[in-house]
């Protein structure tokens, strides 16, 4: 079995920072590319930030100078971090992996709540 577990999510004030980490277990052969998504109150799921397993990023418009995604392909391990947070950051985050487990597949963690309010 496949999970992603995501941790690092919580309370922060505007202007401050956050570090959210999402590490892959369990047996699969390797990890394609990596992301983040967010999903806001009332609003879709939307793309955050993608990584490759050769390490090019891709970011929203929204994001891009603020989020940085990075990978340890070693841990298997996704990072986002995430400075100058805004009130409209606040979101559920969920990391997203393309694993070959035989065919390749897409895994989704289960969510960490980031909420960015004084």
């Amino acid at each position: 079995q496949v999970q992603l577990v995501e941790s690092g999510g919580g309370l922060v004030q505007p202007g401050g920072s956050l570090r959210l980490s999402c590490a892959a277990s369990g047996s699969f052969f390797t990890i394609r590319a990596m992301g983040w998504y967010r999903q806001a109150p009332g609003k879709q799921r939307e793309l955050v930030a993608t990584i490759t397993s050769g390490g090019t990023t891709g970011y929203a418009d929204s994001v891009k100078g603020q989020f940085t995604i990075s990978r340890d392909n070693a841990k298997n391990t996704v990072y986002l971090q995430m400075n100058s947070l805004k009130p409209e950051d606040t979101a559920v985050y969920y990391c997203n992996a393309y694993i070959a487990v035989g065919a390749l597949h897409a895994y989704w963690g289960q969510g960490t709540q980031v909420t960015v309010s004084s």
